[in-house]
């Protein structure tokens, strides 16, 4: 593991532990080199997941991307980034149980979508306005309407 600073290789774990899910190991280290200490994250490699893309190619699932769209669709909202992280962690158990290699990007798209609309409204728009592709005001006026009209499972 390089050193994220001086990109050194030389390094030490200092602390290992599980994550609260029990699906990866959490190791602290301190380069041998510079003495900054860095976090790094150790999961099991599972089957790789293919998800079909609207125009029928066919790409890997990849976890940074989802933590990336949630991360900007939260933005400026009052959310850790260790909540979207659990977030993304159990799209991808959830992904992985389906027991597909491949599915669709849709039920991807979908199930961040319910995750967001749970979490917070003003995140769940911004990441709709943009997977769902809003051409106009009218689709967004269109969205907040539904939004507003459905149930609330928060308290």
């Amino acid at each position: 593991m390089k050193c994220p600073y001086c990109r050194e290789i030389d390094n030490k774990v200092i602390d290992s532990r599980l994550t609260k899910e029990g699906n990866a190991v959490r190791r602290r280290r301190e380069c041998l080199l510079c003495k900054h200490r860095f976090t790094t994250y150790e999961r099991i490699e599972g089957l790789p997941l293919v998800l079909i893309k609207k125009d029928g190619t066919r790409e890997t699932f990849d976890r940074t991307k989802v933590l990336a769209g949630m991360q900007r669709a939260c933005e400026k909202r009052n959310i850790s980034i260790n909540t979207i992280e659990e977030l993304v962690d159990e799209l991808e158990r959830e992904l992985q149980e389906i027991g597909e290699k491949e599915i669709p990007s849709s039920v991807v798209g979908e199930r961040v979508m319910t995750r967001l609309h749970e979490l917070d409204d003003v995140a769940y728009v911004r990441f709709a306005s943009v997977y769902r592709e809003f051409k106009d005001v009218n689709d967004f006026m269109s969205e907040l309407k539904d939004l507003l009209a459905a149930p609330r499972k928060r308290s």
